[in-house]
């Protein structure tokens, strides 16, 4: 369905109006919340402590058009790449720095529930369609495409997110930051009128999880678990609704797929057996959020999303939600932003192998800080996604900062089999050392004993081939620091 974004519906005029002035309206709640402050730049975080100096957003916003702009960008089999990042995709938007985009992203794992994650949406219907005689997005990772070289599919399923754009930022070049605010972020509803109000999402205890070489009894098994969210508002959790063990599951195409190997693949229920009787009582709190974002890595033309790496990806961070602001390093002209891997939900860790994985439309601000500008403030030498919040500062650590450039040709292959909590957690130690000693004028004693006092390490994935171990520090901490 058009939404004011096809310009051979004949309705074109009626829906473009409609979300005019849909946008009209969210523009007028940014204003009110304070996002946009003298010229548009306003600084976040407790006491106004942010990466942002006053001096650096005065910089960045002398460079703002005078106007700024709204863009509505739609998941659909024109507007994804399912499973890679690339410099070399065609931009499905162009944007100034400053503008504002919201954007849907889709899960990869809606084919294990089609009735409640698919059927009746349009945009989904397009990405999922799957016949015996097409797909609606072949490809499907960072692998062959060549029939005569890929066994599972196009891509190969050498990475499995849906990623909604690029979109391109004029003016970016490498080495500039780009600063991405997540203003809002709210679960997309199903498509099917018989399960109006609700949405969907899947957690899969799969064979990539860490968990599946130490089940009880030995026996190997992937068990997939449907949640139900309520987009009303009236629940603030999601409900596991039933699970289901994988069994061998044959695609359109007649290609079998014995475990959860080929994103995508549309699960016949009448093959699986479903209990109902799952996690009764229980109640998981939603927090909204997506697993990958990211911009275009300069190393290779065609990169694996579930690795992630020094411009984002797929960092599984849950803290990535509504309210959070991510810094990226900009590689490649353009910047070439990508957003999806949506989640309702994950733990630290996200230990089994997914976290509730559930559509999700966001709306961003892209902002963009020139590498001119970047001398003297927090931001000069930022290499890696770093996150801020209204209380707190983290650094992402990998067990490769940039596996790309560190494991060379082969290091989409090599990644998974090289990764460890011990070089993830060295990492995140590294950078949180140095944004300590850089950003507070810290001496290494002195960070050194702040780390241990005052900074929380966690685990954030176990599971994305490049582990990612994140450093937590909170603002407060220097709030009486004149310096």
């Amino acid at each position: 369905m058009c939404k004011g974004d096809d310009t051979s519906c004949p309705h074109f005029e009626l829906h473009y109006k409609k979300l005019k002035q849909d946008l009209n309206a969210e523009r007028r709640g940014f204003l009110k919340s304070g996002l946009f402050a003298a010229g548009g730049m306003a600084t976040l975080g407790a006491g106004g402590i942010s990466l942002v100096t006053p001096a650096l957003a005065q910089a960045t916003t002398s460079k703002l058009p005078a106007q700024r702009a709204y863009h509505y960008l739609p998941a659909n089999a024109e507007t994804v790449h399912w499973g890679y990042f690339s410099k070399s995709l065609k931009p499905r938007i162009e944007v100034n720095s400053g503008d504002i985009v919201t954007i849907e992203s889709l899960t990869h794992h809606a084919g294990d529930d089609l009735e409640r994650m698919v059927e009746g949406d349009e945009g989904a219907e397009s990405v999922y369609l799957w016949t015996k005689e097409k797909k609606g997005v072949d490809r499907r990772g960072a692998g062959p495409t060549d029939p005569a070289k890929y066994k599972k599919g196009s891509g190969e399923g050498q990475g499995v997110h849906i990623m909604t754009g690029p979109i391109y930022v004029r003016d970016a070049e490498p080495g500039d930051i780009l600063e991405v605010r997540i203003l809002d972020c709210m679960p997309r509803p199903s498509g099917n009128p018989k399960f109006g109000g609700k949405s969907y999402g899947v957690n899969a205890a799969a064979n990539w999880g860490f968990h599946y070489n130490d089940l009880l009894g030995g026996t190997k098994r992937e068990v997939v678990t449907i949640y139900e969210v309520d987009i009303a508002g009236g629940k603030s959790w999601a409900e596991a609704m039933y699970n289901f063990q994988w069994v061998p599951q044959t695609d359109p195409f007649g290609v079998t797929h014995d475990t959860i190997d080929y994103p995508g693949v549309p699960v016949d229920h009448s093959l699986t057996k479903r209990n109902y009787d799952v996690l009764k009582g229980v109640r998981l709190p939603i927090r909204p959020h997506f697993g990958t974002i990211g911009l275009a890595p300069k190393e290779a033309d065609v990169v694996d999303t579930i690795p992630p790496s020094y411009t984002g990806g797929n960092i599984d961070n849950w803290r990535i939600g509504k309210g959070a602001t991510m810094y990226y390093p900009v590689s490649v002209d353009g910047a070439l932003l990508s957003v999806g891997d949506p989640h309702a939900s994950q733990g630290d860790s996200e230990l089994c192998g997914t976290a509730i994985e559930c559509s999700l439309t966001g709306t961003f601000q892209l902002i963009l800080h020139k590498k001119a500008d970047l001398t003297g403030t927090p931001l000069e030498e930022l290499n890696y996604p770093m996150l801020e919040t209204q209380t707190d500062w983290l650094v992402h650590g990998f067990s490769y900062a940039n596996y790309l450039e560190e494991l060379g040709p082969s290091a989409q292959s090599d990644i998974y089999s090289k990764s460890s909590v011990d070089r993830a957690l060295r990492d995140a130690f590294r950078k949180m050392r140095h944004f300590l000693m850089t950003t507070k004028g810290l001496t290494e004693d002195e960070a050194i004993s702040l780390m241990s006092i005052g900074v929380d390490f966690g685990i954030t994935q176990v599971v994305d081939g490049n582990w990612g171990v994140h450093a937590v520090v909170k603002k407060d901490i220097f709030a009486a620091r004149t310096a």
